[in-house]
């Protein structure tokens, strides 16, 4: 299953050294000298969990599904715009962090609210629809960053 995450993460654009980058910028003030090998490593376990593995999955399935037209109005235009007031992306993504703690709650505020690096990119309105992905990502660098910073 994780590889077929992983595999599923690539064929929207998302590679791990993409996500293990989330890690350093959330890490950067407190873990001045973690290596990108060492955010990588976080960001295999947490995606070797069974319930981010189903996250994941739902997630990708949904924005592929809206982007096909395979979905009742109004909840494709919902999900093509990303509407803000929609909030069952961030809802999905915090189940992924309640597996991390408080601190990866935090972590995940912080960086869907700053949008660095794929996170951003993923954002960007076009074509592919990603208002389920970009918070998934998010949740696993946040809880990514979490696991480090519990383990340090």
């Amino acid at each position: 299953m994780k590889e077929l995450c992983i595999d599923m993460l690539s064929r929207r654009g998302v590679e791990l050294d993409d996500i293990a980058e989330c890690v350093m910028f959330l890490q950067k003030k407190y873990y001045p000298d973690l290596s990108h090998e060492k955010a990588l490593e976080a960001v295999e376990k947490v995606l070797g969990k069974r319930e981010v593995q189903n996250a994941v999955m739902t997630a990708i399935h949904l924005d592929e599904s809206a982007e096909k037209g395979n979905m009742d109005e109004p909840l494709k235009e919902i999900l093509m715009k990303d509407d803000p007031l929609y909030g069952i992306d961030e809802v999905m993504a915090y189940g992924i962090c309640n597996l991390y703690g408080s601190i990866a709650l935090t972590n995940y505020g912080y960086i869907d609210k700053e949008k660095p690096l794929i996170i951003g990119k993923l954002n960007e309105k076009g074509p592919q629809c990603n208002t389920f992905l970009d918070d998934i990502v998010g949740a696993i660098a946040a809880s990514a960053a979490s696991r480090l910073a519990h383990n340090r």
